[in-house]
């Protein structure tokens, strides 16, 4: 059972994880500023409401969901994330051109990693921490059979799923820069950003530049990003993860 609530997860709800939301994207880059802002936790008063179309992921078939709350750690308002054997998340649909805002930042907080998570196996596929960004459906990046399943969707869904997905993930032991599709879909890679326990419980700032990712991972320009999720789980592996997330945001690539 767990590894076909993980394969609906992964393939459907993942995959299609902030692409369905109603109301449509939210257009940042219309002004061309050189920063955008996507998730502005450090603002929000702890244990206030989500920010800025924030929304509430859950899937149907899992009855334990991760717990996010916004808490002052140090200095600094988070999202902290609870997992009990659980899976949840949390994503904010947008509309960005990756070529003008390649670079993503952001700031997280990992209290332990998984003894059993692993990045090349099904059942390992649980992370304390990890960021999806996925990218709008493209007609022109499609054969006639994945076309058909997209039309299909639509019709479910009311409105086309992502082409495709990157989650830059926390993993117990795959060495960092480990770059694999997803066990369960090639639409999803796994890029590793942070690995083990040699920076446990301290917040660390990352940067990536998702154009490159996106091109070196499937081969191809990137169209536009179509969201962004943060999602701590546990279902899979039946293990315990906390983790913290601090602000998020893309920005234009330094001349």
């Amino acid at each position: 059972m767990a590894l076909r609530v993980s394969y609906l997860i992964v393939s459907i709800a993942c995959f299609v994880l902030v692409g369905i939301n109603l109301g449509g994207p939210e257009r940042l880059q219309a002004e061309s500023p050189t920063t955008l802002e996507i998730g502005t936790f450090s603002a929000v008063t702890p244990g206030g409401p989500w920010p800025n179309g924030w929304k509430s992921l859950t899937f149907q078939k899992i009855p334990q969901h991760t717990t996010y709350r916004f808490v002052k750690d140090g200095d600094r308002v988070a999202v902290k994330a609870a997992s009990q054997a659980s899976s949840s998340g949390l994503t904010k649909e947008i509309l960005i051109d990756p070529k003008e805002y390649p670079i993503i930042q952001w700031q997280w907080k990992v209290s332990n990693i998984l003894k059993a998570g692993n990045v090349a196996k099904k059942e390992g596929d649980d992370y304390p921490a990890r960021i999806y960004v996925t990218f709008q459906y493209d007609s022109a990046k499609v054969g006639l059979f994945g076309k058909a399943k997209y039309e299909a969707a639509k019709l479910i869904y009311g409105q086309y799923p992502p082409l495709g997905a990157i989650n830059y993930i926390w993993e117990s032991r795959a060495p960092v820069g480990t770059a694999v599709p997803n066990p369960y879909t090639d639409q999803v890679h796994m890029i590793v950003v942070e690995s083990g326990t040699a920076k446990l419980n301290t917040w660390i700032t990352e940067e990536r530049n998702v154009y490159e990712d996106y091109k070196r991972t499937f081969g191809e320009e990137p169209p536009m990003i179509s969201g962004i999720a943060i999602m701590t789980d546990t279902d899979n592996t039946g293990e315990a993860a906390e983790a913290y997330y601090g602000d998020i945001v893309f920005k234009k690539s330094l001349q």
